[in-house]
C-alpha cells in the first residue's frame, strides 16, 4: 500500500464555541435524521444533528422542561419551514437554528453555529490549536 492510499479525506463537524471552532465528530459519525450527544471542554453537552438534506445543527442537549440531557435522542421534523427537534420526554419542539421552543416562546436552549471542514490524513485530527469533543 502506498502512503497516498493510506490517507483519506475526513469531513469534520465543527461548532463555534467561545469564538473558536471546535471539532465534535466526523460527518460519517452522524446518521441523517438522528442526533448524537457530544461533550465540550467546559463539561456542557450538545446535541448534534444531521438532517436528511445533509445540513448539520447543534443545540444544548439539556431539555429545560425536565432537566434531562436527552434532546440528542429527539425526533427531527419541520414546522412552517423551520427545522426542529422534539424532546423525547414531553415532546416540546426546539428550533434547530435558534434554540427557541416552538411550544413556549419564553424558553430557549443554546444553539451553536456549525460548519463542516475537510481534513486529510489517517486520523484527520482537529488541526493545530483546535480541540475535539467526546461523542456518545
Amino acid at each position: 500500500m502506498t502512503p497516498m492510499a493510506a490517507e483519506r479525506t475526513a469531513v469534520r463537524v465543527e461548532l463555534l464555541v467561545d469564538q473558536r471552532w471546535f471539532t465534535v465528530c466526523e460527518l460519517t459519525d452522524l446518521t441523517p435524521g438522528r442526533g448524537v450527544a457530544a461533550l465540550l471542554p467546559d463539561g456542557a453537552q450538545v446535541a448534534v444533528f444531521l438532517d436528511r438534506s445533509g445540513r448539520v445543527y447543534a443545540i444544548a442537549n439539556r431539555d429545560p422542561f425536565t432537566g434531562a440531557y436527552v434532546l440528542s435522542r429527539g425526533l427531527l421534523g419541520s414546522a412552517a419551514g423551520r427545522p426542529f427537534v422534539a424532546s423525547p420526554l414531553l415532546k416540546q419542539r426546539f428550533d434547530l437554528e435558534t434554540g427557541r421552543c416552538l411550544d413556549d416562546e419564553g424558553v430557549v436552549v443554546q444553539a451553536y453555529a456549525t460548519r463542516t471542514r475537510a481534513g486529510t490524513g489517517a486520523g484527520a485530527g482537529a488541526g493545530a490549536g483546535a480541540e475535539s469533543a467526546q461523542v456518545a
